[in-house]
């Protein structure tokens, strides 16, 4: 299960002939949080790619322990991040699943095969492509990544970890009621709103309805005690890096996720249904709208889940009695019901798709789920129906895995950074401390480049390389983080494309002075309206791709 995950990480940033290469969306997210993390091992909580504010409205415990491995080890933080920590991230998981199977359930057989699925769950996306297309692909055709991405999205998986490990203190607590796992507990739980804020919110709506069931069903209070101790905490964090300007973090929209998968071609994209769907909701021709968002609805799960579906058999025993309930028991179905919910109804602003990643948290613990049924229907089954529904479960599987691991395999990454340009940003990377300007990413250039791999990463996205690569502050850089964070980067950047057409010599000189910009950073072709001299600029790198120059 280890080796599968790392595969999406493993073979980034390191130096071919070409460059240095990147698969995946490790282009850009990696890429981030190495800026990131550059920046606070410096000791600066400066956005990296908005110079002159402070970072805010993102959670920055995993980059302040990829930051603090760094300065204890002195490696590099994008060998931390792509070799080392996937590495530690897929087997903790691993283990804390199995032990917390062991602990929950008391049986090393569900544990065993929660595991399993937890590391190679998969979705159906692969089925509909092959049918349409004849080729094994589609991991996120129904919106949500699946189990193999998990490390793409470190943040997800460090909170995962954490996650389980206070799921596990929780229930010592609950079984030996004692000062050390109660302050374990809420310690771990307390710190999720830093680790990735989607878990923050899951573990507390779990607490509150398991304080309230708990209350009411033999007026126990120590999943209470829990919750408030959590709640205290993830507050206090929250409030410390949150930014006044910033409000209305989610919006109701409701079933956005639900038209968008019917509508969108790289999704599930069944267009008549979507018509059909939209129609019966603006006529308000109610009957009909409700069965087919309900519809939608069940598309969407059944495709995300996969065969995570069998562990739909635990809700059925819990309905029959024979799963005793309990407060532990109300926190998980809370959790699930949460995570699936709030995607439903509401979207990030700046960044809608964002909100999907509640439901990796549904598909994890219903991974759990499923391993624990599979292992019922399993311990029942003759011998022969056992080895073939087993064989059945593992070749499923290794073609959901193909289906995502595909792209992190070929021979060419989707994205890079050149030797040429390697070189500059090294050079840079020796310089003072100092602003850096670049020039506006070209959205245009870059889709003409998309059927061209490696594209650089200036021909990739709005990325945050400059700064990841040089180790300093990039006066604007890597708009989609900028975007969901709430900046105002579309004031910046406006003022940026003013000052390249800046016909004023005076005011385009006074532009670099008012902003602190030390460097400019230019590829080949790309200049502002007045020459170097003009603005005051004096080369000190050119090579075949880039020139830099500093700010007298």
């Amino acid at each position: 299960g280890s080796l599968s995950w790392i595969l999406t990480m493993i073979r980034s940033g390191i130096k071919y002939p070409f460059g240095y290469g990147y698969w995946g969306p490790n282009g850009h997210d990696g890429i981030w949080h190495i800026a990131l993390s550059n920046s606070l091992s410096r000791g600066s909580l400066e956005n990296p790619v908005f110079s002159g504010e402070i970072l805010k409205n993102y959670h920055l415990g995993f980059d302040i322990i990829l930051a603090f491995l760094h300065k204890l080890t002195s490696i590099q933080i994008s060998i931390l991040y792509f070799q080392v920590l996937p590495v530690i991230f897929s087997l903790l998981v691993g283990i804390l699943v199995y032990k917390y199977v062991c602990l929950w359930r008391e049986s090393k057989n569900e544990a065993l095969w929660a595991t399993f699925f937890v590391y190679f769950g998969c979705g159906f996306g692969f089925i509909v492509t092959f049918l349409r297309d004849g080729i094994f692909t589609g991991e996120s055709m129904f919106w949500s990544q699946q189990s193999f991405s998990t490390l793409v999205n470190p943040p997800f998986a460090l909170s995962l970890i954490f996650v389980l490990s206070g799921l596990i203190f929780l229930l010592k607590y609950l079984k030996d009621p004692s000062i050390k796992y109660y302050l374990l507990a809420i310690i771990i739980f307390g710190l999720l709103i830093q680790i990735k804020a989607y878990a923050a919110i899951l573990i507390l709506g779990g607490l509150f309805f398991a304080s309230i069931y708990t209350f009411l069903k033999s007026k126990n209070f120590s999943i209470f005690k829990v919750l408030l101790g959590s709640l205290f905490l993830n507050l206090f964090l929250y409030l410390l890096f949150k930014s006044d300007g910033v409000t209305n973090v989610f919006v109701w929209q409701p079933f956005w996720f639900l038209e968008t998968l019917m509508s969108y071609s790289d999704r599930f994209g069944w267009e008549r249904f979507y018509s059909a769907m939209t129609t019966y909701r603006m006529g308000e021709l109610w009957l009909k709208a409700s069965l087919s968002y309900g519809i939608a609805f069940i598309i969407f799960l059944i495709g995300n889940m996969g065969l995570r579906v069998v562990g739909f058999l635990l809700f059925i025993k819990i309905f029959k009695n024979k799963i005793k309930i309990n407060g532990f028991l109300v926190l998980m179905v809370s959790m699930v019901f949460i995570a699936v919910l709030i995607p439903m109804f509401f979207v990030q602003n700046g960044t809608p798709w964002n909100t999907i990643q509640f439901f990796y948290y549904y598909l994890f613990f219903f991974s759990i789920f499923a391993g624990i049924s599979i292992s019922w229907l399993v311990e029942k089954s003759k011998p022969l129906i056992k080895t073939v529904s087993t064989l059945l479960i593992l070749i499923f599987m290794v073609l959901g895995a193909w289906s995502t691991l595909q792209h992190y395999l070929p021979k060419l990454p989707q994205s890079m950074v050149s030797n040429k340009e390697y070189d500059a940003l090294s050079f840079l990377a020796s310089k003072p401390i100092g602003v850096v300007l670049t020039y506006p990413f070209d959205k245009y250039k870059a889709r003409e480049a998309e059927n061209f791999p490696p594209r650089p990463l200036y021909l990739y996205d709005s990325t945050a390389y400059v700064s990841a690569f040089t180790n300093k502050p990039v006066f604007l850089e890597d708009e989609v983080n900028l975007n969901i964070m709430g900046y105002r980067w579309k004031d910046r950047l406006l003022e940026i494309e003013n000052w390249y057409k800046e016909k004023d010599q005076v005011k385009a000189r006074d532009f670099l002075k008012i902003n602190n910009i030390t460097y400019v950073y230019w590829l080949k072709g790309q200049r502002a309206f007045f020459g170097e001299g003009q603005l005051g600029l004096t080369k000190i790198f050119e090579n075949s791709t880039v020139d830099i120059f500093q700010v007298e």
